[in-house]
């Protein structure tokens, strides 16, 4: 069985699901539930793209993944639960981590300048990927 800490739910580990993870564990660019799906067929030939969504949905509500929303049509998803940064391309969409520490001190400045109890943030930089600025200067 799968648990988190975060959550405290228990997910039954189906193949399916036991796949799924694993793929998007080993990717490091953060995909769309399509193009994970894309990957999982190779494993699983018969998956439907809305048995993966809804395997990614479950294991994000219960921490085991992160869902990342950047304001396009489709949401990505994120191997890595632990809370940490990212960086998204406006040309391309690509995503990536940003290897720096959190600032657990915009939580503080955030809970005195709002009263509100801060119980964590999400950062999300913007730009353009050395891919796409590369090809700018061509």
């Amino acid at each position: 069985m799968m648990q988190t800490e975060s959550r405290h739910k228990i997910l039954r580990q189906t193949n399916q699901r036991k796949i799924i993870l694993e793929e998007l564990q080993c990717l490091t660019c953060h995909p769309t539930a399509a193009a994970l799906h894309d990957l999982v067929k190779k494993r699983l030939p018969r998956v439907s793209l809305g048995t993966v969504y809804r395997n990614l949905e479950l294991l994000s509500d219960c921490g085991t993944i992160q869902k990342l929303d950047f304001g396009e049509p489709h949401k990505r998803f994120d191997g890595n639960p632990t809370p940490h940064y990212h960086v998204n391309c406006q040309q391309c969409g690509r995503v990536d981590d940003v290897p720096m520490p959190l600032h657990p001190i915009l939580e503080d400045e955030a809970s005195i300048i709002t009263h509100y109890q801060i119980s964590g943030h999400h950062v999300a930089f913007s730009g353009v990927c050395p891919h796409c600025h590369g090809k700018k200067s061509d």
